[in-house]
């Protein structure tokens, strides 16, 4: 695996869940020696009921555990918080499983016993992905709350003006008077930052994308 580098990994949390107390404890010891803030679960259902923090955050799942499978948790998980990556431990691992976890998203799968730099290489690179995430989810937000302060007439003249139609067809097919289209189009371009109709185009390509 490339090293990478931690970024302000301080700032973050790494989260394990693993049923094995020796495991628990020997992480505890190895995320304390390198400054990483860690919380340990020794059960899926433990950790359901924490309340997560708002930081980058990296997974550390066991695939096998008591109760529900690791695998089977990360899928369900990963719906809900896919912001959050996960990096796999175990010491009952085979190939298909490896396959199956990383085809679900996992950023690594180890198998114990592993080397100390393996694993942190992987929760570094996990919590500068869940940084990324974040930071993509929140510009996703900023953009639909945008998308949304728009009228219902100014979402019409915006879908047409991104598909490259003048204002004298916009008015055309609104029934509406050119210069109210061009004032339409101003205040479009205001409520969604745009500088330019080929930022507003790629604006309205990325909202496409998220209701798709």
């Amino acid at each position: 695996m490339t090293r990478v580098q931690p970024f302000h990994f301080r700032d973050s949390t790494v989260v394990v869940i693993d049923d094995d107390p020796s495991v628990r404890k020997a992480l505890t010891n190895l995320f304390s020696s390198v400054g990483l803030n860690a919380h340990m679960f020794a059960s899926i259902k433990e950790f359901l009921a924490w309340s997560m923090p708002d930081t980058p955050i990296c997974l550390v799942l066991d695939v096998r555990m008591p109760g529900r499978n690791g695998l089977d948790f990360q899928q369900e998980f990963s719906r809900s918080h896919a912001e959050i990556p996960v990096v796999f431990i175990t010491a009952h691992g085979d190939i298909p499983m490896s396959v199956r976890a990383m085809k679900s998203g996992a950023i690594e799968f180890l198998t114990k016993p592993f080397k100390d730099q393996d694993l942190l290489d992987a929760i570094y690179a996990g919590l500068a992905k869940s940084q990324t995430r974040r930071e993509e989810m929140a510009t996703i937000g900023d953009l639909r709350a945008r998308y949304e302060s728009l009228s219902v007439r100014e979402r019409q003249v915006m879908d047409m003006v991104v598909k490259g139609q003048l204002s004298k067809q916009i008015a055309a097919k609104l029934r509406l008077s050119e210069i109210t289209v061009k004032v339409c189009r101003g205040q479009i371009m205001r409520k969604m930052q745009a500088t330019s109709l080929l930022e507003l185009g790629r604006m309205s390509e990325k909202l496409d994308r998220i209701a798709n």
